[in-house]
């Protein structure tokens, strides 16, 4: 798989990601100004990360799944056909288990009203909340991130480079660029570092400090 640098100035596609995993938010970075998130990607086996992630809390490893309703599409079903069900108490369910999770961690006051603030929000479409939830990421950590949400239609661009479905899924990726960092967890020391949680995790453990985290995923491959 190539590997997305500064000297490539094609694009370099991502689906879209309920709060992505740190690895997700590793490549994102790599790509820079040429991250696409392609709001057309069709959803199939490789779309558990569009409305699933993972925390990390007392009682270990925890799944948030925002549900959703598949509705007709013409041409087949993509991601800006998802429509967050309105069935359940889920938001609740889901801050719950944030603040359980993240309540006594270092950056959790700094970031709850804004974190707080999408949850209250209405969102009907599941793209609209996930690009609130990376918003909010990016904002916070201030990462070089300028993602564009585009719907890239059935086709790929000649010369992009695909990471839709590639990377931050159910299955630990394989995309051999990145490396796993550990970092400080206030569960660190009951539950060991665990790879392949939400970037969440990395936010409310570290703040700011996250940014150097991810070059250091992304630093070993300049050597």
């Amino acid at each position: 798989m190539p590997i997305p640098t500064n000297d490539n100035p094609n694009a370099v596609l991502f689906g879209t990601a309920y709060l992505g995993s740190v690895r997700y938010y590793a490549a994102l970075l790599r790509a820079g100004s040429n991250a696409v998130i392609d709001t057309g990607e069709r959803v199939g086996r490789h779309s558990w990360m569009h409305n699933h992630c993972r925390i990390m809390g007392a009682n270990g490893l925890q799944l948030l799944t925002v549900p959703v309703e598949h509705i007709d599409a013409v041409g087949g079903l993509t991601v800006r056909d998802l429509r967050i069900s309105a069935h359940g108490d889920w938001k609740r369910v889901h801050w719950g288990a944030i603040f359980s999770a993240y309540g006594k961690t270092p950056f959790f006051e700094y970031a709850e009203d804004d974190l707080r603030a999408v949850y209250d929000r209405e969102y009907k479409w599941l793209i609209d909340f996930n690009m609130a939830l990376h918003s909010m990421v990016v904002d916070f950590l201030d990462l070089p991130i300028e993602a564009k949400a585009v719907d890239c239609g059935s086709g790929v661009a000649v010369g992009a480079i695909d990471m839709r479905g590639k990377i931050g899924g159910k299955k630990r990726d394989t995309v051999d660029w990145i490396a796993d960092v550990p970092y400080y967890s206030v569960w660190g020391d009951r539950h060991g570092f665990v790879p392949g949680l939400s970037i969440l995790d990395l936010l409310m453990n570290c703040g700011r400090e996250s940014l150097f985290i991810l070059h250091k995923m992304l630093n070993w491959i300049l050597i």
